[in-house]
């Protein structure tokens, strides 16, 4: 192995080739710009800048100054046939390359690129589909160029030209011809399928050096008529008769004639022929015959056909050309540098190790990979990194370990060695990350990282954090179970890595997670938890903490739909037993209603009662076998009730009814939910009514609708999203259902809200999306029934509260501490504080006469509004919403309809923010 003489050959070979110093490309600090692409701004008419390029390459040539580079935008073919007569001047090239981003990238060119009459000419990274013509010229360059051009030569030299360099280029035939002095080809690809691949004639010190050369229809290099001096190097030659040559002319690798026979070498050339050689007439079977005779061919190889040639393991071209032969280049056609295969005897002229052909051999270095014995361990423990990469040569490979804490990278050698390896001890605890940069002899590198923690010294201490896991902001799709739960032990103090992490989350649940990872956990009622995390890490050293952990509902926003319903037993079966509970799903986000979501905290069902076998109470609950004390609806035999309820929503996106007794049929409606990150705020008011049919517009027929207004009336603002409001029917003509709706042209069927009957006035609360102008749509279904419309609050942007579910609580019962009289009020105490709102379940019981109940914000003002209808021998629940102070809600008992007991049940609650 010689790499310096070599290295220093192989410069100087680039050099020879370009006609471009280094200094040179120092000097050319102007480009123009040819850009055909659309959106360009292109102007043939400009001077060619950055912002208003030139559309053709041609108007650029007329233009192009020495020292300048023409930069070609490549994307569209440039259908132009371009012509460049214009010069540049000694160490000051006109240039015309590709603009692209990517390495070895091709502006395409339509025609035949024509140099003429020119002088220090550079062509680089084109695709000449016409072929390329230079003629006349001196100092011409192409580098990188595919050219074509039917079954034409590709690129022809004529006309006397001189100094023409043409490398790294895939051509499809060169012809020098004219009295063409010191043309030179070097790593090029050269096919030649109708004639000669390469063919000088008249042409003196023609050199054609490290080329892969592929000859079909006569010689593969042909050197004839005068073409004296020329120089035939380390070409890999491959010559064989193809099927559509037009002549049975000689498939010689290499001819030779007479006449250009002074002066011209060749050597170290690999041929693949059956008469590889003719030399001044005469044939010669193989390197031997061929040298014996003429002296040339000394270090040639005659190989018996194509196949294992090129850069592959065991191909005879690998480290056995003439590094010191003229137009020597230090990079083959895909841009490689020179490079030493270690596993191959350097067989070159002196010892040198350049690849015969216009291909490198190369080690294939791709990828580096690391394997870290202690990506987790405290200060002071020693790191050892093993470094691999994808070499095929990886004796010849180093590696730059980088440990990441600003100490100077470790370099080892692979050598013989199964991998690289490189040790260290951190001195500070950190997140840090090793990057191992593999470097292979020519000094192309692939680069890898990986973290590693390093704690600091110490024992294994268990801690965690325990916090709700929510929607993500508006999210309708993933399923977030209310009370989940995240158990996050990250603060624990881990010096080695932790094999596993048990979770006893306090209510019979465990979990074990592999490494120190977050558990979540959705818990079936909110409350205070005794939870226990144990770490546990790679040595066998546990750590256990407790804590407890408070569990509840978050705070939510109002979403609301347009009514649908969910079941209705009486059509798809279930009918409720008494003493057995069912479950009903609630709407999973792909619900054919496309108004549901998987985050939902809890539900607004609008539930009706019908065909009641005996008089028996409803209690709607978010789980099985933890049923609240409290009930939903209440109802007599053959009766038929409704109610809006408000219910968390279980685990499994279900909500549980349970009926005390008999048998009867439920119908649920789904109305709208509560989730957190999603919805509308909610701004209580003062009960307000909004209509009422006894005073205006008279009872509402069968059939018919009735549209109220709404937003903008009531202290309800005009751009309300819902509203929340209390229906009441009353001397209804015969059993009817009444829906509440947005949109007048779209009633949800089946639905419904109140369920009216002659002879009682019947309320129930009904959340309703605001339809056009702000206004609701009312429609009864049979008989004539008056109806009133009382506002209780809205939901919107400015709305002002959250609200937060809870598991349904008694606040009051007056059955225990005394019956309010007609026209009296108790107060209902135990409202969370904060609270500017509350949801009640408000039921009158032992009513002796026909009258109403309403609720309102302790210490406020009366408001002439109702918010349930009593009835005499009647229990009557209805769903409440009413404002809120100092964690009080006031209930008034009509004067006139007798005393009641009343009976507060709390849903849920709303608080600013």
């Amino acid at each position: 192995m010689r790499p310096t003489r070599t290295t220093v050959l192989l410069t100087a070979g680039l050099v020879t080739l370009l006609g471009v110093p280094a200094a040179a490309a120092a000097e050319t600090p102007t480009n123009l710009y040819v850009n055909n692409q659309d959106g360009s701004g292109c102007s043939d008419t400009g001077a060619g800048t950055q912002a208003v390029p030139y559309c053709t390459i041609s108007a650029a040539a007329k233009a192009v100054l020495p020292g300048q580079t023409v930069r070609i935008k490549p994307g569209w073919t440039y259908a132009e046939a371009v012509t460049i007569d214009r010069s540049g001047a000694p160490g000051k090239p006109i240039s015309f390359v590709a603009d692209g981003p990517a390495v070895g990238q091709q502006a395409d060119l339509g025609k035949t690129v024509t140099v003429r009459g020119a002088s220090h000419v550079v062509l680089g990274s084109l695709f000449a589909r016409g072929g390329v013509q230079i003629s006349g010229s001196t100092d011409v360059g192409l580098d990188r160029i595919r050219a074509v051009r039917g079954r034409l030569d590709s690129v022809a030299v004529d006309g006397a030209s001189k100094d023409v360099r043409i490398g790294r280029s895939n051509l499809l035939g060169v012809r020098i011809e004219g009295g063409s002095q010191g043309t030179v080809l070097s790593r090029n690809l050269i096919s030649g399928p109708v004639g000669p691949a390469v063919s000088a004639v008249d042409a003196p010190g023609t050199v054609v050096t490290n080329n892969t050369v592929h000859g079909y229809c006569g010689a593969a290099l042909s050197i004839a008529d005068g073409s004296t001096g020329a120089g035939l190097f380390n070409n890999v030659i491959v010559a064989k008769a193809g099927d559509s040559c037009r002549t049975d002319g000689a498939r010689n690798a290499i001819l030779i004639a007479q006449s250009a026979t002074a002066g011209t070498v060749a050597d170290y050339n690999l041929v693949a022929s059956q008469v590889p050689y003719s030399w001044a007439g005469t044939t010669y079977p193989d390197p031997a015959a061929f040298h014996a005779a003429t002296g040339q061919g000394g270090h040639d190889i005659l190989n018996p056909g194509q196949d294992g040639l090129g850069p592959v393991e065991g191909s005879p071209t690998v480290d056995s050309a003439d590094p010191t032969a003229p137009g020597v280049l230090p990079t083959d056609i895909d841009g490689r540098p020179t490079a030493d295969d270690p596993l191959v005897p350097n067989t070159g002229k002196n010892g040198g190790y350049l690849d015969r052909g216009a291909y490198e051999t190369h080690d294939g270095l791709s990828q580096t990979w690391m394997h870290v014995d202690q990506t987790w361990a405290p200060v002071g423990t020693k790191v050892e990194v093993q470094a691999v990469s994808d070499s095929n040569w990886p004796t010849a490979m180093s590696y730059h370990v980088d440990f990441g804490d600003g100490t100077p990278p470790v370099v080892t050698q692979q050598g013989t060695g199964a991998h690289g390896l490189a040790t260290h001890a951190y001195s500070k605890a950190g997140d840090y990350v090793i990057k191992v940069t593999a470097v292979n002899a020519v000094g192309q590198k692939a680069t890898t990282e990986k973290p590693v923690k390093v704690t600091a010294a110490g024992p294994l201490t268990a801690a965690f954090s325990a916090g709700p896991v929510l929607p993500a902001p508006d999210d309708t799709t993933t399923r977030v179970p209310p009370l989940t739960m995240s158990l996050d032990p990250s603060a624990s103090a881990t010096p080695w890595p932790v094999d596993r992490t048990e979770v006893d989350f306090g209510d019979g649940s465990q979990k074990s997670l592999a490494g120190l990872a977050t558990a979540t956990h959705t818990y079936s009622r909110p409350g205070d938890y005794k939870a226990a995390v144990t770490v546990v890490d790679v040595k066998g050293t546990k750590s256990t903490t407790t804590r407890s952990v408070h569990v509840d509902y978050a705070r939510a926003g109002y979403v609301a739909v347009t009514p649908f319903r969910l079941k209705d037993t009486r059509v798809h079966g279930g009918t409720l037993q008494g003493g057995s509970p069912a479950s009903i799903g609630m709407p999973a986000p792909l619900h054919a209603s496309g108004m549901a979501s998987g985050g939902m905290s809890a539900a607004v069902i609008n539930v009706t009662l019908t065909g009641v076998t005996q008089d028996a109470y409803l209690n709607v609950a978010s789980t099985y076998d933890d049923r609240p004390t409290t009930s939903s609806l209440n109802a007599r035999a053959g009766a038929t009730v409704s109610n809006t309820v408000t219910v968390p929503v279980g685990k499994e996106g279900q909500v549980w009814f349970y009926l005390n007794a008999g048998r009867a049929d439920v119908i649920v409606d789904f109305v709208g939910y509560y989730q957190p990150n999603a919805g509308q705020k909610f701004s209580p008011v003062a009960p307000t009514r909004l209509a009422d049919t006894r005073t205006a517009g008279g009872p509402v027929a069968g059939g018919t609708t009735r549209t109220v207004k709404v937003a903008g009336v009531g202290g309800i603002p005009a751009d309300a999203q819902a509203v929340a409001v209390n229906l009441t029917s009353t001397e209804a003509t015969q059993n009817s259902f009444v829906v509440a709706y947005p949109d007048p042209a779209k009633r949800p069927e089946p639905a419904s809200n109140l369920n009216p009957e002659p002879g009682r006035a019947k309320s129930n609360q009904a959340i309703v999306p605001v339809g056009p102008d702000g206004t609701i749509t009312l429609y009864n279904h049979a008989g004539s029934v008056q109806l009133i419309v009382d506002a209780v609050g809205y939901y919107g942007k400015d709305g002002k509260a959250l609200f937060t579910p809870v598991v349904p609580g008694r606040l009051a019962d007056t059955r225990t501490t005394g019956i309010v009289a007609a026209g009296g009020t108790t107060t209902v105490a135990g409202v969370p504080a904060g609270a500017v709102g509350a949801v009640l379940n408000l039921t009158a019981t032992e009513s002796t006469g026909a009258g109403f109940l309403t609720a309102y914000g302790f210490g406020s003002a009366r408001p002439e509004a109702s918010s349930l209808q009593t009835l005499p021998g009647l229990t009557v629940p209805n769903h409440v919403t009413t404002p809120v102070a100092d964690g009080k809600v006031s209930v008034y008992n009509g004067q006139w309809g007798g005393p009641n007991h009343v009976i507060a049940d709390l849903l849920g609650y709303f608080t600013q923010g």
